[in-house]
């Protein structure tokens, strides 16, 4: 079973390449997955949307590739996501991430393990990780995802997407916003009026035309990378998707890491690699090709004359950046123009995307008159928390590395890391008790690769919802342990029910319910009648969409935490945005002012909710290892 209240809008109808029109609803800076996520979003609710981008569309660089289940919800609701779980991976082997010397090598400690982890709901995660959503994490290498993304919002807004076209100028007023736009292939001035506009261009022109701050530290660590094709067959490893070097010549410093490409397998057998390897370890010239693919070899342990072939390179820094300001007046900032942090936890893409679903449910319910602007501004008060603890959390795993190699006795004398790895392998009570401290210090990286209360747990206390006073279930500080809760700005718990098939004939979600255009009140079906009253008499311009729920349903009554004639109120993004524990004794009054109070974007907090964040940031930067 699913409901949908469909758009008011038609689709949108095709725009020819060479015609530009004089204004749009809402123009987009950036082609990445985060503008592009975007632009399906609003066109699928007919909202008239010209995304402008300054390179091509040709996908160049494998970057981002961990998809996680609130991510895939997204990827799902844009019918994307099935074409990802497509290129997935079939077996669930490369759910690993593992330790190790060098790949291969002759020396008696080359190709040696140290240790691995579960990652992204493999092994024993996998329970944790199926309860807490409908959708699996995925695996996508960028290189692969922004293609598939961009095809899709072509046919979302068939003429919209245009490549080679830079902003070069932002002018707002009350009413709209003028865009300038340069074709960078005939040079060509044009400007555009839009309603709003959201930067998604990484901060690369957007950050120098609004003048929005990004605080927190910059350049902490240089990072070359490398898409490669090599043969690692060799490696003993046979399952892992990702692999960590620490070795007695790097000290407590990481060396680098690989990660599997395919495409056609995802462990040693894979036909091309994404090599990140730290700056030190290059020798000699940095541009010189021969120089990093010495880098490469001396990592993993391969012969000098080992055959790698370039396909491409970059180099990056590490960034710990939370803009200031999300919105300023009809701008909105997304993704990595809003937020830049290390890829250690995989957050980086899939915070741009939840960005990306959260502000546009908000956009077109205001462009279709469903909500006034204020709504908007509880963009900024949800997500910027929310990247703050995300950036600090990436930060503290790029510190999960060097107490591995302190504990095996890495230290600046690469002799006496030797003789750490000598007592490592032994047989010895100081080998076991060594072998116990690594172990130790490898399972801390579920923080890492097993972090569902980040990737599932993240919510907001302030913005476009009604707290009801409760406290934040478990410990908010772990990472791992994952809390399904209906408290109110938490995502709606996920249970497959009973007695009920969707279309074509599968399990239906509680997720599966909610539609994308008002909102949705769950109850039960004994109290639907009663709630439908009570929307029917609260009904405004937000449409609210009652559905019920079998009252013997066991999972959904053990999962809700509410009475059988209680009820949630659930946005687009699946957020709880109100519950009524019970049936109220005037529920049609109590559901008008929670309205209220939603859709003019709930009440801004007296402190900064971000700070915590912020100082959390600035700690693990301060001793972060280069």
């Amino acid at each position: 079973m699913s409901v949908s209240v469909k758009s008011p809008r038609a689709p949108l109808s095709p725009l020819g390449d060479d015609v530009w029109p004089d204004s749009t609803e809402v123009l987009i800076m950036g082609g990445g997955p985060v503008g592009l996520s975007c632009a399906i979003l609003l066109a699928q609710r007919g909202i008239d949307v010209l995304l402008v981008e300054r390179r091509d569309f040709v996908f160049r660089f494998p970057r981002a590739h961990l998809l996680n289940p609130r991510t895939m919800e997204a990827f799902h609701d844009m019918d994307v996501a099935d074409d990802i779980y497509a290129a997935t991976p079939a077996h669930d082997r490369w759910r690993k991430a593992a330790w190790y010397t060098t790949a291969t090598g002759p020396g008696r400690f080359d190709g040696m393990k140290i240790g691995d982890v579960p990652a992204w709901g493999g092994g024993p995660d996998a329970e944790r990780y199926r309860s807490s959503s409908p959708r699996a994490f995925a695996n996508m290498p960028q290189l692969r995802l922004d293609p598939l993304i961009h095809r899709h919002a072509l046919a979302a807004a068939p003429g919209r997407i245009r490549s080679k076209q830079e902003v070069v100028g932002i002018d707002q007023n009350a009413e709209t916003t003028v865009v300038s736009i340069k074709d960078l292939e005939t040079g060509e001035l044009r400007t555009v009026q839009a309603q709003y506009v959201i930067a998604a261009d990484g901060g690369r022109d957007s950050a120098d035309l609004l003048g929005i701050e990004l605080e927190g530290p910059r350049d902490m660590r240089e990072v070359v990378n490398y898409h490669v094709s090599m043969d690692l067959s060799a490696w003993s490893e046979p399952d892992a998707l990702l692999g960590h070097f620490l070795h007695p010549a790097g000290g407590a410093r990481r060396r680098g890491t690989i990660q599997a490409l395919g495409p056609t397998h995802y462990n040693r057998d894979s036909e091309e690699w994404l090599v990140s390897v730290a700056a030190w370890m290059v020798e000699g010239d940095p541009n010189d090709e021969a120089a990093l693919f010495a880098s490469i070899r001396r990592m993993l342990g391969l012969a000098d004359d080992h055959e790698i072939t370039m396909h491409s390179m970059t180099r990056w820094s590490y960034h710990g950046l939370v803009a200031k300001h999300f919105r300023d007046r009809r701008v909105f900032l997304a993704g990595d123009a809003a937020h830049k942090h290390p890829p250690t936890g995989g957050l980086g893409l899939n915070s741009g995307i939840q960005d990306a679903q959260n502000l546009c449910w908000k956009i077109a319910a205001v462009l279709d008159g469903q909500a006034p602007d204020a709504l908007l501004d509880s963009y900024q008060a949800e997500r910027r928390p929310t990247v703050a603890w995300y950036t600090a959390h990436s930060l503290e795993n790029a510190n999960r590395h060097p107490p591995i190699a302190d504990a095996l006795g890495f230290s600046d004398d690469e002799a006496e890391g030797f003789r750490g790895l000598e007592t490592f392998v032994s047989d010895t009570p100081e080998g076991e008790a060594m072998r116990e401290r690594v172990a130790a210090e490898v399972a801390h990286n579920a923080h890492d690769y097993s972090q569902l209360g980040v990737e599932a747990g993240y919510h907001y206390s302030a913005g476009a919802i009604v707290p009801d006073g409760t406290p934040v279930p478990g410990d908010p500080s772990d990472p791992v342990t994952f809390h399904a809760t209906s408290r109110p700005g938490h995502h709606l718990p996920h249970v497959w029910l009973s007695g009920v098939t969707g279309a074509d004939g599968g399990r239906v979600s509680s997720h599966d319910l909610i539609d994308s255009v008002g909102l949705t009140l769950l109850t039960s079906e004994s109290a639907a009648p009663r709630w439908r009253e009570a929307a029917a008499a609260a009904s405004g311009s937000m449409p609210v969409t009652v559905v019920a729920i079998a009252d013997d349903d066991a999972a959904w009554t053990a999962a809700r935490q509410i009475d059988g004639d209680g009820a949630l109120l659930i946005r687009p993004d699946r957020k709880v945005a109100w519950r009524a524990a019970s049936l109220p004794a005037d529920p049609a009054a109590e559901l008008v002012s929670a309205l209220d109070i939603i859709l003019r974007g709930g009440d801004a907090p007296a402190d900064d909710p971000a700070e915590p964040y912020l100082r959390r940031i600035r700690a693990a930067a301060n001793v972060l290892v280069r």
